[in-house]
């Protein structure tokens, strides 16, 4: 995938936050195609201590419609960005750059994924930036957040049944929801990234739900990073 708006990732965190301001009215909530048919779908985590500046990023493509995995990739890099809740796309990007660089180039076998899915907030958060809105946006591409806890905004605790959902509101704005991914399991977070509206964010991931509370695709990126840190000898040095 091509890089469709340039971003500095060497900045301060004072310059991250003009960045997130001056591009946020970028980030589109408008679906431009119909999710009915969606079938690859590219799951991203991002793993890390916040003792180390390492970044553990694992891009998983799969085909929603039968689980089978497509493709896989991961990456670790050492980020110079510090642990600053809000910018964390500044910590975690090159790695999820990197890891994206090692997706093999579309065929029939590997189709570009028509979705990129993270483990993350997307729209939710308080400049409408988090790593979903962000990667989403400079890569022109539709991407979704789910994420396993809540950054910012309030909502009634959804039905106790796997599907049940209620809004995040930020406010009078709705930001996401709150969706039961698994009957009686806390909820996650769901938030549109970019090309995709709020009410199409819900409804995808309905249909990426599995039987863990983390859906199937960002379990498997979710399981990669784990294992990335697991087998790097520098986190269990001293």
């Amino acid at each position: 995938m091509k890089i469709a708006l340039a971003c500095d990732w060497e900045v301060t965190p004072k310059e991250a936050i003009a960045w997130q301001e001056a591009n946020r009215h970028r980030v589109s909530l408008i679906d431009d195609r119909d999710w009915s048919t969606l079938r690859t779908t590219a799951g991203i985590d991002v793993a890390y201590l916040r003792s180390t500046n390492r970044c553990y990023a694992a891009v998983v493509v799969m085909d929603v419609t039968t689980s089978e995995i497509l493709a896989q990739s991961t990456a670790v890099v050492d980020s110079t960005f510090p642990y600053v809740p809000g910018l964390l796309t500044f910590r975690e990007a090159p790695a999820v750059i990197e890891a994206l660089l090692g997706i093999p180039i579309p065929h029939t076998r590997h189709p570009t994924p028509e979705l990129l899915v993270f483990d993350g907030q997307g729209y939710a958060h308080p400049r409408r930036m988090g790593l979903a809105s962000h990667m989403g946006l400079i890569y022109d591409r539709p991407s979704l957040g789910l994420a396993k806890s809540r950054l910012i905004g309030t909502d009634d605790d959804p039905g106790p049944y796997a599907g049940d959902a209620s809004p995040l509101l930020d406010g009078d704005e709705q930001i996401g929801w709150a969706l039961r991914s698994k009957t009686n399991c806390k909820p996650i977070y769901v938030s549109p990234g970019h090309r995709i509206s709020m009410s199409s964010s819900l409804e995808v991931a309905r249909m990426l739900l599995s039987r863990y509370r983390i859906p199937e695709i960002t379990r498997q990126a979710h399981l990669l990073t784990q294992e990335l840190m697991r087998r790097d000898p520098e986190i269990h040095r001293g």
